[in-house]
């Protein structure tokens, strides 16, 4: 049974920072009022000075992106710290070698929306920034900001990281393009405590393309006979970026790493946000569900050059209070 919730209609006229599908689940959350008015301060059309000196010091940044059939793809892209920099509050540039191997390769053309999510695992520090691609060559590509702003430190676990080769060496292997989830890929997922998604929303103004972290417990993604991905949706910052896409939207991407080899598995496929279902109750700490379909998966094996390694105190204390699948349906 499809539980999730249609867009109503929007009473409120036309707003610059949050379109129909992020005020429309504002509005489920009773958080519609407060965000109308604190959101255009918040999300900028340009990056603050804190944002333009935390960029250098990442080792990897998240991409979200729209492929030419429409398909939304998640994927991680390395380099060594200064990689990534900001030559003014406007632009953010990222040097690094095209992978033909990447799925989302084919959505980081010139004049693409992007969306980019910085995130420094071993203090919790989380950025977002999205925008237009300009590409002038194979070596990398600048972004012209469209909105940029911070993200709280919740459902972050602590990993220290170390490359184990030059971020220019590709991987040795070749994607595999699977069917659907094979063994490999459910014991990657059953494993993750790290998920990041990509989502899309096309409106007046043109496209706009969103990359998040979702974190939790290992076993927080459900995975179903069929190869349904079900995922818990916590308490965060209420604005809804990736929610909201999906509500108006209903496509997104995936993308999982393997912090102790490097794999990457990316999926593409069918989305939806169910605000009615008795699992939501039950998994303590959800609010929501998101639920995904994937209609393509690829794994990369060694895609990444870093390895993470994770102290046995670094989970995130806000996960304390969350549940477990077996106990949601349980409970259901």
């Amino acid at each position: 049974m499809d539980r999730s919730s249609p867009i109503t209609a929007d009473p409120a006229p036309p707003d610059p920072t949050w379109h129909v599908g992020e005020r429309a689940l504002q509005r489920s959350a009773g958080l519609a009022e407060r965000l109308a008015e604190i959101g255009p301060r918040v999300i900028r059309d340009h990056m603050i000075a804190q944002h333009r000196a935390f960029y250098p010091l990442l080792p990897f940044v998240a991409a979200g992106v729209v492929d030419p059939s429409g398909a939304v793809w998640a994927t991680l892209i390395a380099g060594r710290p200064g990689f990534l920099s900001a030559p003014d509050p406007g632009t953010l540039a990222v040097s690094a070698a095209r992978d033909p191997g990447d799925p989302a390769d084919a959505g980081l053309e010139d004049g693409a929306a992007i969306g980019l999510l910085g995130i420094e695992l071993h203090t919790r520090r989380r950025n977002r920034l999205n925008g237009i691609l300009h590409r002038a060559g194979a070596d990398g590509f600048r972004v012209s900001v469209r909105e940029s702003f911070g993200n709280c430190p919740r459902y972050i676990r602590l990993r220290s990281f170390r490359f184990v080769r030059d971020p220019a060496e590709g991987p040795a292997a070749r994607p595999e393009i699977l069917d659907g989830l094979d063994a490999r890929a459910r014991a990657a997922i059953a494993a993750a405590e790290t998920l990041f998604v990509a989502s899309a929303f096309a409106g007046p103004d043109g496209t706009r393309v969103d990359v998040s972290h979702r974190g939790g417990r290992p076993g927080f993604i459900r995975i179903d006979a069929d190869d349904t991905l079900t995922i818990p949706d916590f308490a965060g910052n209420g604005f809804f970026n990736t929610l909201g896409n999906i509500h108006a939207n209903p496509r997104a991407g995936l993308a999982l790493v393997d912090f102790a080899t490097g794999d990457l598995l990316q999926l593409s496929g069918a989305a939806e946000v169910v605000l009615d279902d008795p699992a939501i109750a039950a998994f303590a700490g959800a609010e929501r569900l998101l639920r995904f379909r994937p209609r393509q998966v690829v794994r990369r094996t060694d895609a990444l050059p870093l390895r993470w390694t994770a102290p046995e105190d670094g989970a995130s204390p806000h996960l304390a209070q969350t549940g477990a699948w077996d106990s949601a349906r349980r409970s259901a």
